[in-house]
């Protein structure tokens, strides 16, 4: 029930209104410059790819032409190479300086299925240094680079993904597993070829050690599956108005480049595709995403910079990124940051996207041995609908197996508290306004480490529809301000756990609440409620596992 407040309190409690109704324009007055993105720009020199024998009839394989188109413009001064309409078959392409591949709309450019014409390479996966094939499309230390038009780039992943038998029908599986392949030990999941399963089996399959070399990781090879598109250390890349689709893993995979413009494409992948992320974006700084259509298997538009010490080593943040008017359809998450941001991550604007069907919709998730700071992300206008899981979750136990319980995985507590260290994870400094929900299991979700509380997190204006109402555990200087909040479980509503300094101002629950706030752990305190209405609430408050009733302050 509502207590009355000794003169003090009610100091203590005026100070904490004032700090969460000023809470989001404190950090909007701390808000960074918006990133200037440097533009391409290329002669107007065009050469057709047919000029250098390229058949585009789906057979004839063209990697030589097009290479060869591709050097040819760059060593004249840069220009386009023209793909027209055709079906053209080819292995690996190499992107040069100052050079535009300009896919025609009525172009399909489909990677070849023939594995041997990938060779293994030095590279990166998922954050740390590794031996994998080489990417269909790739470029390393190259300036003024565009891929444009309106055609469509495939890369055949089919051919080289494992997947899981319950992804599939009983006819679909039938039929995958009639193709060839093969199948594990317990009827699972397919594997493309025995080389694909072994490395399947094999401890950190492609991860090598000073000294290896290709051969070392010939017998795994089918399974070191490339990413589709990979720029590494470029500057001033343009991506625009294709279909980029089919990925063997990631689709697009920008890595410390800078001056990055993404616009107008649609990234399609399988929903059931085995990593298969839309645009991954790691420790790349000036980046602008707009106008885009992502319709994938894995995260949409996700934020990386690293995994544990390889990427605290690189230390490069991704950092200055606009993120704009783009629509995500399935996917694990529609703009997602981590789990590999060991270089951190900060200054990232997300406005006026929609996402609908995605797993979870605002997703921020890493855990202990990372390492990297998240900060100064701002997020307005998102819209969401048919979210299976949470709208807006920061986790910091993501990946771990065990019995601590999230939302379609499970993972362990850690019985010692550990010191805090480099390898110590931060999510801080974010304001979420104008959010738009419409059918998620869970509306607000937060898991911060003991150790390491998420902090200063600003949501305001926000309607939800939700089966399950908020939960907050180990947060710290949180505002909650204008939120309409219509569930289907109400017992309780939000719930609390070893959290403190929360403010929750304007709440407005929609139909009868059985309880309106449950609060547990010892840590909790300074959690403040004004402006809520309680007129069908049964039940303000419950106390469980050692939590104050002092804690909790509604007024």
């Amino acid at each position: 029930m509502i207590r009355k407040k000794q003169h003090i309190k009610t100091i203590y409690i005026i100070m904490l209104l004032i700090w969460g109704s000023m809470g989001a324009c404190a950090l909007k007055a701390q808000e960074p410059a918006r990133p200037v993105v440097q533009q391409v720009s290329f002669p107007k020199d065009t050469l057709h790819i047919t000029e250098f024998g390229a058949k585009g009839d789906g057979q004839y394989v063209n990697t030589n032409a097009i290479n060869k188109a591709i050097t040819t413009v760059s060593e004249k001064g840069g220009g386009v190479v023209l793909v027209p309409g055709g079906l053209w078959l080819t292995g690996p392409i190499e992107m040069k300086n100052n050079v535009n591949l300009h896919v025609q709309r009525d172009a399909v450019v489909l990677f070849t299925d023939d594995f041997d014409a990938y060779e293994l390479v030095e590279s990166n996966w998922e954050g740390e240094p590794a031996w994998r094939n080489q990417n269909p499309i790739s470029g390393k230390n190259l300036e003024n680079i565009a891929i444009t038009g309106a055609g469509v780039i495939d890369g055949n992943g089919g051919a080289w993904r494992m997947v899981k038998r319950d992804k599939m029908t009983d006819s679909q599986w039938k039929k995958l597993v009639a193709s060839g392949g093969v199948v594990d030990e317990a009827g699972k999941i397919w594997y493309p070829s025995e080389s694909s399963l072994r490395g399947a089996i094999t401890q950190n399959a492609g991860k090598g050690h000073a000294g290896q070399t290709a051969a070392d990781f010939m017998d795994v090879k089918d399974f070191l599956r490339p990413n589709l598109l990979v720029f590494t250390s470029c500057k001033r890349i343009l991506l625009e108005g294709v279909t980029i689709q089919n990925s063997p893993a990631w689709n697009i995979h920008p890595l410390i480049c800078e001056d990055l413009t993404v616009r107008n494409l649609t990234v399609r992948n399988p929903w059931y595709g085995q990593n298969g992320d839309g645009l991954d974006i790691e420790s790349c700084k000036n980046v602008l995403v707009e106008n885009s259509t992502f319709d994938v298997g894995d995260d949409a538009i996700c934020i990386k910079s690293g995994r544990d010490k390889a990427g605290r080593d690189r230390a490069m943040p991704t950092e200055n990124v606009l993120i704009r008017n783009n629509i995500v359809y399935h996917g694990h998450g529609g703009f997602v940051i981590g789990s590999e941001m060991s270089g951190g991550a900060r200054n990232i604007w997300v406005e006026d996207c929609s996402f609908v069907g995605t797993d979870i919709g605002l997703r921020f998730k890493t855990t202990r041995g990372r390492g990297g700071v998240v900060e100064n992300i701002f997020i307005s206008n998102i819209n969401m609908t048919s979210i299976p899981g949470e709208a807006i979750l920061f986790d910091m136990y993501y990946g771990l197996k065990g019995s601590l319980p999230k939302a379609g995985e499970q993972g362990d507590a850690v019985a010692e508290i550990p010191a805090v260290s480099e390898e110590t994870p931060r999510f801080q400094n974010f304001v979420i306004r104008n959010i738009n929900v419409n059918g998620a299991e869970k509306g607000i979700f937060f898991r911060g480490l003991p150790e390491m509380s998420i902090k200063n997190i600003v949501i305001e204006h926000a309607n939800i529809v939700a089966k399950k109402g908020i939960e907050i555990l180990e947060a710290s200087d949180i505002v909650v301000k204008d939120l309409m909040l219509k569930t289907a479980e109400t017992n309780p509503l939000i719930h609390v756990d070893n959290s403190e300094n929360m403010v929750f101002t304007d709440l407005k629950p929609v139909g009868d609440i059985d309880l309106l706030i449950h609060v547990s752990g010892k840590s909790t305190k300074n959690v403040t409620f004004t402006g809520v209405k309680t007129e069908k609430v049964k039940k303000i408050s419950a106390f469980t596992s050692g939590a104050s009733e002092e804690a909790l302050v509604i007024n």
